[in-house]
């Protein structure tokens, strides 16, 4: 793994669970600067221009500022969502395993800023290694001086928690995060209310994902400008990048947001797998669109992504080197999201299942051009239909994979 900033993975910080060292590598200078004045760490971030790091790419303080205008119902909360589960991505296990106690102070200083006196971690039980760290961490937290000074400063007393998620896709929605954290099943809810105004048992809620939250002790730390003069181009901070498939280095890469795709995967990833041609590029995970060698010189930020009517996601880079059969590929993810459909929206859970037997039957030479047509007709009707996205990144996949590779469906049909 390549570490290129001291943001989120510097080596002095990859400490584990060790509060001592933690202590030694500078841990803790931010919260008693984000205690001594709390409301500069709102407009700290602000400065910083953070997105969020979990896939939206949404304006952390604009969530922050809605939350903070709340006043609490009885409590308020902040929800750290570490329900990492989607193909291709694996940067925020990494965090929780080596850099525990860092997450830990970003989501202190995040309440701070909010008014939040109920910290939830909210964690993937499948990462048992990733929840193990967490839990030593957090049990050396618990009746420490930081807490206290965390406490002081808020006025209250702020309670930390550990929650294992439920280990479902879905329950990374915020929303379905917000039903686990309650008992129930992580049905997604609809929108609006927004968690903002109704969140965990009603009471205003802020939900930032593991890497957007470990980004805070940085920011408060060394400030906005330095921060932003992390990125390049465009780009604010670092960004880790999780790179994997027909690359001869996978792993997780931390490196200036709007490094180049070219030069992650063959400066930092090493090239492709026997020296063969890049075909294409699943960005942000298979639930975006996909990138092809035109695209090799884009800046991997938010906004260069999205101009060229791709995203940035999580991060995940999932490369494919020729010799790949596309439509076999595209059949697999849409297979894995069928699974992970909650069916609490017939669209989704029907719209899924069919995109994904259409898909193994072109792909086994069992399809015909209708199923063709049937896909294309569920690329345009799917999206919107559902409460949470699933539906709309099984559409989103399929629609750019016709757009790159339409060739080989019909090869397939033949």
């Amino acid at each position: 793994m390549k570490t290129l900033n001291a943001n989120l993975l510097h080596p002095s910080q990859r400490v584990g669970d060790n509060l001592a060292r933690w202590r030694e590598a500078g841990g803790g200078e931010a919260l008693r600067l984000g205690a001594a004045d709390p409301a500069a760490i709102l407009a700290a971030v602000k400065d910083a221009d953070l997105r969020g790091l979990g896939g939206s790419g949404f304006p952390v303080w604009r969530k922050w500022e809605a939350v903070a205008s709340e006043a609490p119902r009885p409590d308020k909360y902040l929800v750290c969502n570490g329900n990492e589960d989607e193909p291709g991505t694996f940067k925020d296990r990494l965090l929780l395993e080596e850099t525990p106690h860092q997450l830990i102070e970003g989501a202190l200083l995040a309440a701070l800023a909010v008014g939040a006196n109920r910290v939830v971690l909210y964690v993937n039980p499948d990462l048992t290694r990733s929840l193990a760290a967490l839990q030593a961490a957090l049990a050396q937290w618990q009746g420490s001086e930081f807490l206290q000074l965390a406490s002081d400063a808020l006025g209250q007393a702020i309670a930390v928690e550990l929650v294992p998620s439920s280990g479902h896709y879905i329950g990374g929605e915020e929303t379905a995060a917000l039903e686990w954290i309650e008992g129930k099943f992580p049905f997604p809810r609809g929108k609006p209310p927004y968690p903002a105004q109704y969140g965990v048992h009603g009471c205003p809620t802020l939900i930032n994902n593991v890497e957007t939250l470990a980004n805070i002790p940085a920011i408060v730390r060394h400030g906005a400008d330095w921060f932003r003069g992390q990125g390049l181009g465009r780009g604010t901070g670092s960004k880790l990048y999780s790179l994997s498939g027909d690359v001869l280095h996978p792993g997780v890469y931390e490196l200036p947001m709007g490094t180049t795709l070219r030069d992650l995967i063959f400066v930092h990833g090493g090239g492709l797998l026997s020296g063969k041609p890049l075909k294409a590029v699943f960005t942000g995970g298979p639930s975006n669109t996909l990138l092809t060698p035109a695209d090799l010189d884009v800046s991997l930020d938010f906004d260069s992504l999205r101009e060229r009517g791709a995203a940035l996601g999580t991060g995940a880079m999932i490369v494919v080197s020729e010799g790949t059969g596309m439509v076999k590929r595209v059949a697999e993810y849409a297979r894995f999201f069928a699974h992970s459909s909650c069916g609490q929206c017939i669209s989704c859970k029907t719209g899924t299942a069919t995109i994904s037997r259409l898909l193994d039957r072109i792909d086994t030479g069992r399809g015909s051009a209708d199923d063709l047509a049937t896909l294309e007709s569920l690329c345009r009707m799917l999206p919107g239909s559902g409460r949470c996205h699933l539906v709309n990144g099984v559409a989103q996949l399929l629609d750019s994979s016709f757009r790159h590779f339409r060739q080989e469906y019909r090869q397939a049909l033949k």
